[in-house]
């Protein structure tokens, strides 16, 4: 492995709802999967499945506003926050506002679609 990684050309990962996903490091790319780096930019109206991830997320909201709901609490994360979702955890991430919503995410290991496990996909 090299002494450093300068990452110029992130991977897009596609999902549904014209949410943009740019991963910096992780599986996709750059097969690092102790962890992964992404730029995500979700448009308003926007949420997915909920989720039980085999991952920790942390997120550091930029621009906007998100909602999370987790199994215990639904919570607005604004411009300047940061919220961690431990993993094995329900949790749901959406953007029901009127304006774009910029954020980063880490997780820990790194995001896979699988370990997401989303619940529409795979009841758990």
């Amino acid at each position: 492995m090299p002494q450093y990684i300068k990452q110029n050309k992130p991977v897009r990962i596609l999902v549904p709802g014209n949410k943009i996903i740019e991963e910096h490091f992780g599986k996709a790319s750059t097969e690092h999967s102790d962890y992964s780096l992404a730029h995500m930019i979700a448009p308003p109206g926007w949420s997915e499945p909920a989720q039980k991830p085999v991952f920790d997320e942390l997120t550091i909201m930029i621009r906007g506003k998100m909602q999370i709901t987790t199994d215990e609490d639904t919570v607005t994360l604004e411009a300047g926050e940061s919220f961690l979702s431990p993993k094995n955890r329900l949790v749901q991430y959406a953007n029901p506002f009127e304006e774009e919503s910029e954020y980063w995410a880490v997780c820990i290991p790194a995001f896979t679609p699988e370990g997401a496990r989303r619940l529409e996909e795979n009841q758990q």
